[in-house]
């Protein structure tokens, strides 16, 4: 009773935070409201495309979906006035190093502007700031899809004019190694860690104490493929496909992001289905399914060389990691290397809290996002 009575004291004794996140979607918001880790409301709030179709452009929204949080969450009874910050999905900003950045002038700019594209992440930011300034409140962004962490020698490419880029699932992969570590008493700078990120796209990335030094780009065709990307392609046989005359440049692209990987082979993106066919006896989805594992193994593999074969551990995440079957399909390929955990799924919403939590308990230091 003594040491239940010790527990709760030092619960009742702890800073308590409560922070709201944010993470748009193409047709959707997800918002969740925590208190320190706790999530104590969460919703997908869903926006018919017509309502949408107003608008010109992706940042003209934020208005609209501003309006909609704040009248969700006046209807499940939140306070907002009691939060201490609010928290947006990083956009298509500028390369910077991972790391919670505190929403500024600058940032707000190139959300703005979309200074790399045009995306819905983008109004991650605005619409956390919006919310932030009228309750005088700090706004963050947690580890956007435009983290560059690559040492100088994993940008070369062979071709001058096309250097490798960093582009992935960073919010997630950092979340996941730093869960990986914490369950092996140690911390994210401390080990070196692949993570497999395994979702409609996939990234593989060398994790070097709290470094993404080397990853593959999921968006535009480098890596495994995935069930709905093709990856990494013949380049010489692409060129010719470019140039044959039968296909416009958008359906090239689509070959690559969208219509590629699983869709391509099995006119499907739904692993569930593919473990479907398998067990009914499907060969060829067998193969194909056989096929992306072995190249997600092949990619973990090349990222074990990047960290010299000083592996702590490997970390497959993603929607795909719930696959029982392509789990075993990677770790009977990779176990040599290391010892693999599995989380399933991509929490976005805990990881974007967890990256707030750090700053607020003075763990680790805002960091400023500038045009330098």
């Amino acid at each position: 009773m003594g040491c239940l009575l010790s527990q709760r004291r030092e619960n009742n004794l702890k800073p308590q935070y409560r922070i709201l996140v944010i993470n748009p979607g193409s047709t959707s918001t997800k918002i969740g409201v925590f208190n320190n880790e706790h999530c104590i409301f969460e919703k997908t709030l869903r926006h018919n495309v017509e309502e949408l179709s107003r608008f010109p452009h992706v940042v003209d929204q934020f208005e609209f979906r501003k309006q909609v949080i704040l009248e969700q969450l006046d209807y499940e009874g939140i306070n907002i006035s009691k939060l201490n910050s609010v928290c947006g999905r990083g956009g298509l900003l500028r390369a910077i190093e991972g790391g919670t950045y505190q929403v500024n002038e600058a940032m707000l700019h190139d959300l703005r502007v979309g200074y790399n594209g045009e995306h819905a992440s983008n109004l991650g930011g605005i619409l956390a700031y919006e919310i932030a300034s009228g309750l005088n409140v700090n706004a963050y962004i947690v580890d956007p899809v435009v983290v560059d962490e690559l040492d100088d020698i994993a940008r070369f490419s062979g071709v001058p004019e096309i250097p490798r880029k960093s582009i992935f699932h960073a919010l997630n992969q950092k979340a996941v190694a730093r869960r990986a570590a914490s369950d092996l008493n140690s911390s994210y700078e401390d080990l070196h860690i692949i993570v497999a990120h395994m979702g409609g796209g996939i990234t593989v990335g060398a994790h070097k104490k709290g470094k993404v030094i080397d990853v593959n780009n999921g968006l535009h065709g480098e890596g495994p493929f995935s069930p709905e990307r093709a990856g990494t392609v013949p380049a010489g046989d692409l060129v010719s496909m470019c140039f044959s005359g039968v296909y416009y440049r958008d359906e090239i692209m689509g070959k690559l992001v969208g219509k590629g990987g699983l869709v391509a082979y099995l006119n499907t993106n739904d692993a569930l289905e593919v473990e479907k066919r398998i067990e009914s006896g499907d060969e060829f989805s067998l193969k194909v399914y056989e096929a992306m594992a072995y190249q997600v193994a092949k990619e973990i593999g090349s990222m074990s060389t990047v960290l010299e074969g000083n592996v702590d551990v490997i970390v497959l995440t993603g929607g795909l990691a719930y696959g029982r079957t392509f789990v075993e399909m990677i770790t009977k390929r990779v176990g040599w290397i290391a010892d693999t955990l599995t989380y399933p799924g991509e929490n976005e919403l805990n990881a974007l809290n967890e990256g707030v939590l750090r700053v607020l308990r003075e763990k680790e230091k805002p960091k400023i996002y500038t045009h330098s």
